[in-house]
């Protein structure tokens, strides 16, 4: 039996619609905003009063590339968090009407999740290898860091987390330091292929456990930059390239590190990306190489699967329908992750 949700992703900054039959994606409609830019980061209000604008638009959109009509599908999923308030408002409050309007399942699906379940979607390959349970799953944005235990579709268990501040948002705090557009991961990423990654060398931080801390790494970049440009005011320019590889190497050491610690530890050797920095050049690399090295069976995502998008929210929903696991009208966000 086939079975069809529309799912909406409205987190942060990009509003998002997709359309899947069972695992397989029929469309994933992406509405960026760009007037984050000018300000070097997202602005939460603007971000809402643009999803506002963008939802039925970006809806509409996906329903038509998928080729079917709103009465075909079988429940409406959405993002509940983790995000911004404001953002994640808009799209319950638009999920909820819909649902009740065409007298269909609700279906609530956590962000972070969504990025490891993205491994799961069906695309143009029938052939895709899924990773097997369980597996250890990194999985790095903007906002969260985190080493997670998937024991089934459902069932994970965060075992490491960032203690301060995320990779991506480290990425894009060293790029604003430099002086680069926002958002600064994949302008490191790109001019990080110019450079030495040995030029420069960064502190890493060294807590037990499987935590992150990248706290004093944004704070030892951001001395070394300025204490360098006392002494030649054109060192940045200069050195660019050199800087973007050396400061992407740190970061990719440490998530590298912990990932390594976490595979000794549990013996699985099952791996995945997961995220947005997942589509950071070096870290996949890193990945396949180490993965190799050791046995693993590694797992990067696709390319339009790493960034905040609507069909990781549907391959979750697809899942919990497919346990009847419904959400009532009076669900409300979080801005936390709650898994």
């Amino acid at each position: 039996m086939k079975t069809y949700i529309l799912a909406i992703e409205s987190s942060c900054d990009d509003t998002s619609a997709a359309v899947m039959e069972n695992n397989r994606i029929l469309s994933n409609v992406i509405a960026n905003q760009e007037v984050h830019r000018k300000y070097g980061g997202v602005v939460p209000e603007l971000a809402s009063r643009a999803h506002q604008q963008n939802i039925i638009p970006v809806v509409e959109a996906a329903l038509t590339e998928a080729n079917i009509t709103k009465e075909k599908l079988s429940a409406i999923g959405f993002t509940r968090g983790p995000g911004l308030l404001g953002s994640l408002l808009v799209g319950t409050s638009f999920a909820k009407a819909f649902s009740l309007g065409l007298g269909i399942p609700l279906i609530e699906a956590d962000h972070m999740m969504g990025h490891i379940l993205a491994h799961f979607i069906l695309g143009d390959d029938v052939n895709k290898k899924f990773p097997e349970f369980p597996f250890l799953c990194l999985t790095i944005s903007g906002g969260h860091t985190q080493i997670v235990l998937v024991e089934d579709h459902l069932t994970m268990k965060v075992i490491g987390k960032t203690i301060d501040d995320a990779a991506g948002e480290t990425f894009d705090k060293a790029a604003k330091i430099m002086g680069l557009p926002y958002p600064g991961g994949p302008v490191i990423d790109a001019l990080a292929k110019e450079g030495d990654p040995l030029k420069f060398s960064f502190p890493k931080p060294q807590i037990p456990g499987l935590d992150f801390s990248f706290s004093g790494l944004k704070t030892s970049i951001l001395y070394f930059i300025r204490d360098e440009l006392k002494k030649n005011e054109n060192f940045i320019e200069e050195n660019k390239y050199d800087l973007s590889a050396s400061i992407q190497k740190t970061i990719v050491d440490i998530l590298m590190a912990r990932l390594i610690k976490a595979q000794e530890e549990t013996g699985i050797k099952n791996i995945a990306l997961a995220g947005g920095v997942s589509a950071n050049s070096a870290m996949r690399d890193a990945l396949l190489k180490t993965g190799k090295e050791k046995g693993w069976q590694a797992f990067i995502p696709e390319f339009r699967f790493t960034t905040d998008n609507a069909a990781m929210i549907a391959i979750t929903a697809y899942y919990k329908y497919l346990k009847k696991n419904f959400a009532s009208l009076d669900v409300i966000p979080y801005t936390r992750s709650q898994f």
